[in-house]
């Protein structure tokens, strides 16, 4: 493996793993393990766990800029960018299910840990913030486009953590659903923020 893949492989490996077990609970024994490299080799491109947290963030938020792009370009209109936010929750339903929110998660630990990285993790809430509030704001909510940014930013969060605790596909459905009809109604000229419903 060249140096510049290996080094690569070994923030890959540490992504899913800090999300699937936490970043306190993940050893460089277990990246190693998963990259399949010695120890040696291992510290030789990342001689600290922490340096390995700073370029795990530095990757989540290079790929969250990438799927904002994505979604400017491929949504026919603010709306349907939005929606494509929501809809998150439905894509990645089964990881979140399990391990909860990768944001969110991460920023939580390293916020119990009071680790000097929780502020730049919580940089990539502020990526999604400030983009919805551009969306919101090409709706013609400019006024109020930076509440109903952190509106939907809280709710999805809300949603991620019952789903992993209840694990329960329908009642993400619904939500989604409920968040689609909030948006609509909020692009026909507002609304009333609607009560979230129970999960089963």
């Amino acid at each position: 493996m060249q140096d510049g893949k290996t080094a690569e492989r070994i923030v890959d490996c540490a992504d899913d793993l800090f999300y699937r077990q936490g970043f306190e609970a993940t050893s460089f024994a277990d990246i190693a393990g998963a990259v399949g490299i010695s120890r040696g080799n291992f510290y030789y491109h990342f001689k600290a766990k922490d340096d390995l947290l700073e370029a795990v963030i530095a990757r989540r938020m290079a790929n969250t800029s990438v799927m904002l792009r994505d979604w400017e370009i491929t949504g026919e209109d603010p709306a349907e960018r939005i929606r494509s936010f929501i809809q998150i929750l439905i894509r990645n339903r089964d990881k979140i299910e399990q391990y909860g929110c990768p944001v969110g998660s991460l920023s939580t630990e390293l916020a119990k840990l009071n680790h000097t990285a929780q502020e730049e993790a919580a940089r990539i809430f502020t990526l999604f913030r400030v983009w919805l509030r551009r969306q919101f704001e090409k709706l013609g909510r400019a006024s109020d486009a930076d509440a109903l940014a952190m509106h939907l930013l809280v709710r999805s969060q809300g949603v991620a953590t019952l789903s992993a605790a209840y694990r329960d596909p329908a009642f993400v459905e619904r939500e989604v659903v409920s968040m689609c009809a909030w948006l609509a109604d909020e692009v026909a000229g507002g609304a009333a923020v609607p009560s979230p419903t129970k999960p089963h």
